[in-house]
């Protein structure tokens, strides 16, 4: 009897960790599936100096920092510089949940690939391009866009150091 009750009991054993398996590599793959990559090139206005420090961050409906979906910068030690980034991120301190790419100077471009959360796009969510040049100015909103299926397949205008952002799906 005590012998069939625990072959029973490791037979649902079994059973409840081939569900939990199964259950997490699935949600892992949906994770994967619900990510939108969209190329994104960011060009840059002619001006003298190092290169732009950018950071594309996830705002929530309130304004607030979701998630960073892009550095532009390896050198941690210039972060501060992009204040608003850097007044949440900083106080986080966790690493960088974005890929980091080298600086681009004035005049120049870089073309990347973001991840946007598909379940954010057309939901009240913006994406905030900051940017900063050592020894100059600082802007908070170079880029400031409402995260619309319309916006990612345009071109806006920054007002700072970048000329503009173009998006295309992939």
């Amino acid at each position: 009897m005590a012998n069939k009750i625990i072959e029973i009991n490791m037979s649902k054993l079994t059973y409840i960790l081939i569900l939990v398996v199964a259950a997490t590599f699935t949600s892992a793959a949906f994770t994967l599936m619900d990510v939108k990559p969209v190329k994104c090139l960011i060009q840059l206005k002619n001006y003298k100096g190092e290169g732009a420090y950018i950071v594309v961050s996830l705002l929530n409906p309130s304004g607030k920092y979701e998630e960073t979906l892009y550095v532009q910068g390896k050198e941690a030690k210039w972060y501060k510089d992009v204040k608003e980034w850097w007044s949440f991120y900083g106080k986080k301190r966790s690493n960088v949940d974005a890929i980091t790419g080298a600086t681009v100077k004035g005049g120049e471009r870089s073309v990347v690939v973001i991840k946007i959360p598909e379940e954010k796009i057309d939901k009240g969510y913006q994406l905030r391009f900051e940017s900063a040049v050592e020894d100059q100015e600082y802007h908070k909103d170079d880029v400031l866009m409402e995260l619309t299926t319309e916006n990612l397949s345009g071109k806006l205008d920054g007002k700072g150091f970048i000329r503009y952002v173009k998006l295309l799906p992939q």
